[in-house]
């Protein structure tokens, strides 16, 4: 793959991940449809759309998946969606990235990985950086929000551990996703009295789905074998920068003093551990 390709395709599927944070918070701010309905059409939506990416490509009618991922993909939705009714697009996508990072980080150095001081250092800053923008103040996100929006960003990096070395990526992205469909349809069946339809919340939902969630998914995972594991795991820092600078221009969101504090000591912290990761395995003898 080119070099140029190779920067088109990321930056496309960076704006495709930051994309989804902008569009949830847009319909459900905006919008009259509620969050399980959001949930349930994008998951449907990027199911149809990886499934006809699918069909075309390889001919096959149906995916490869397996049924608890499925269910931390479905927590992951489920929990951003619900967490956005109160949380601006930045501050989501900060605690979205930050705990997906902390997940698949924590989760190596459980596996018996091991972290020389920068790392560390990276990490504690990292974590820091996440308490602090959630403790109580006048600028602080709404708890209850903040964390669904953590622990969608777990469930996320669990989904992500479980996919390594799973297979084609698109396939079984594929088949998870249309293993969600029956889950979110039951969360919307349990919930049916709160339900709020509104056309235009409907097609924000859709365009997740379809375009930023299931385009944006394949698009990340042509250009992931051609990336670096400390590459891929760097170009995710843009995220939520993507996210805030969105909410600003596009939702008038404020830009507190908090958030770009909290933004540098995450960012940064996370940037120290896989930067000084990267250091660490070049200088490995072979």
């Amino acid at each position: 793959m080119s070099r140029a390709r190779l920067v088109i395709l990321t930056s496309l599927a960076m704006l495709a991940f930051a994309g989804n944070s902008l569009l949830c918070r847009v319909a459900l701010k905006e919008t009259g449809i509620d969050a399980a309905s959001f949930t349930s059409v994008r998951l449907i939506s990027a199911a149809l759309t990886l499934w006809l990416l699918v069909r075309v490509r390889s001919g096959s009618n149906s995916g490869d998946g397996n049924w608890p991922s499925a269910l931390a993909l479905f927590a992951y939705a489920a929990g951003f969606s619900f967490a956005y009714i109160n949380l601006t697009a930045g501050t989501g996508a900060l605690l979205l990235f930050g705990a997906v990072q902390t997940t698949m980080i924590g989760f190596g150095i459980w596996r018996g990985e091991r972290l020389v001081m920068l790392q560390l250092l990276g990490l504690v800053l990292a974590l820091g950086g996440l308490v602090g923008l959630t403790l109580p103040g006048l600028s602080a996100p709404p708890p209850s929000s903040s964390l669904l929006m953590i622990g969608a960003g777990a469930a996320w990096g669990i989904y992500s551990l479980r996919g390594k070395g799973a297979g084609d990526p698109t396939l079984v992205t594929a088949g998870n996703f249309l293993r969600t469909v029956p889950i979110t349809l039951a969360l919307s069946l349990l919930m049916a009295a709160q339900i709020s339809w509104d056309s235009d919340g409907i097609w924000y939902a859709i365009t997740s789905g379809a375009v930023t969630s299931g385009m944006g998914y394949a698009i990340w995972y042509k250009a992931v074998p051609a990336l670096k594991a400390t590459q891929a795991a760097t170009v995710q820092l843009s995220v939520p920068v993507i996210a805030a600078i969105g909410g600003i221009i596009l939702l008038s969101e404020p830009l507190s003093q908090r958030l770009v504090l909290a933004s540098i000591a995450i960012i940064s912290g996370i940037a120290l551990v896989v930067l000084e990761k990267k250091k660490s395995n070049n200088a490995q003898p072979s």
